[in-house]
């Protein structure tokens, strides 16, 4: 059985979108933390779309906010075909609907919407994360980090990857990697240096195998990238987000979201209980599903799949969560310290598993069963 899972770099054009989205919630967060905000981003050819509605009484730079984001990502180069001096910067943001905050601005938070939210977590890896969404992250992390150092200067910010694993042997069947780079480099250097510096300083070689299949930039050269040759917008990489294609989403995304979305906090909240339990030693892997309805703060359903692998029946399990964990809204805003300005960082290279991160969903419970 094949496993598979991509990621993308910080410079691709949807990723580029979630960043913007997170970074403007980030700054309203800082400021005010009572900040309701549903952003969109999208970009294009030479230019930046923000739209969305936030009611806040924070003040946010919204273009020289866009202008920033893109700059650190590193399009700072008029080769690459868009960058942020020169970019047109559109904003067209409105208050957040009146009827929608009657639902959740109230003394018990109501969620902000319906919806069923996932959470999964397995032993296979340190991350608690499946391993070929581990491994398609390392590599994308480590082609914008030979860019940044300069050991591949020729790279440009724009890349992804893609990590097939055989299940029956634990050996690769494929690795895709996809880099934007110079014009003026030969197609097979940037083969050879890829492989070399990013590839197989990332993957171990014992997961190698005769005919494993490695494709870098299969189509040939890729100059032109990000906006230029791609138009991006926020939210629609949602399984690079979350576990990857294997795995169960309830099909919200994150980026641009305040807290109140159970999109977002009630898929942090499952994280946070399929973690602990599988830390607990109560399963191997384990996947929590929760739905909610629009105003209301009770959690609709409460379910748990531990595939076979649980210490207790699946039942006996979501006894244990409702005794562990409120899932209401605001609770799960309160106990993870949720209204703080940390989207950004994690808007790129998944939002769980980030061992590096003081994420507080990536901190078990200490449970009582």
């Amino acid at each position: 059985m094949l496993q598979t899972a991509e990621s993308v770099t910080e410079g691709h054009p949807d990723k580029i979108c979630d960043q913007i989205s997170d970074a403007i919630l980030d700054e309203t967060l800082r400021q005010d933390i009572h900040s309701r905000v549903a952003i969109e981003t999208l970009v294009t050819n030479g230019l930046v779309v923000v739209t969305g509605e936030m009611t806040t009484k924070a003040y946010v730079d919204v273009s020289g906010l866009v202008r920033s984001v893109v700059r650190d990502i590193g399009y700072n180069d008029q080769s690459l075909g868009f960058h942020w001096e020169d970019c047109g910067v559109i904003v067209s943001i409105q208050e957040q609907s009146p009827d929608i905050a009657k639902g959740v601005d109230k003394k018990e938070i109501g969620a902000g919407d319906q919806g069923i939210m996932y959470g999964y977590a397995t032993d296979e890896t340190p991350e608690f994360m499946p391993l070929p969404i581990v491994l398609a992250h390392k590599l994308t992390r480590k082609l914008a980090e030979v860019r940044k150092k300069g050991i591949l200067d020729y790279l440009g910010p724009d890349g992804k990857s893609q990590i097939t694993i055989d299940d029956t042997t634990g050996k690769l069947s494929s690795v895709v990697l996809s880099t934007q780079h110079s014009k003026s480099v030969n197609i097979n250097k940037v083969r050879a240096d890829v492989e070399r510096e990013v590839i197989k300083k990332v993957l171990p070689s014992k997961m190698f195998f005769k005919n494993t299949k490695i494709f870098i930039n299969p189509t040939g050269i890729f100059v032109y990238g990000g906006p230029r040759a791609d138009t991006g917008v926020t939210g629609r990489k949602i399984m690079v987000d979350t576990y990857g294609p294997g795995f169960s989403h309830g099909g919200g995304a994150f980026s641009g979201k305040d807290l109140t979305k159970v999109d977002r906090s009630a898929a942090y909240a499952a994280r946070w209980v399929s973690k602990s339990i599988v830390v607990a030693g109560l399963a191997k892997k384990c996947e929590t599903r929760l739905a909610y309805a629009i105003g209301k703060s009770e959690p609709l359903m409460i379910a748990v799949n531990s595939f076979g692998t649980g210490k207790y029946s699946d039942e006996k399990l979501v006894k244990i969560v409702e005794k562990n964990f409120n899932l209401r809204p605001g609770a799960i805003i309160s106990d993870l310290d949720l209204l703080r300005p940390i989207y950004k960082q994690i808007a790129y290279y998944g939002n769980f598993g980030r061992n590096e991160l003081n994420l507080p969903w990536e901190k078990p419970k200490k449970l009582k069963f």
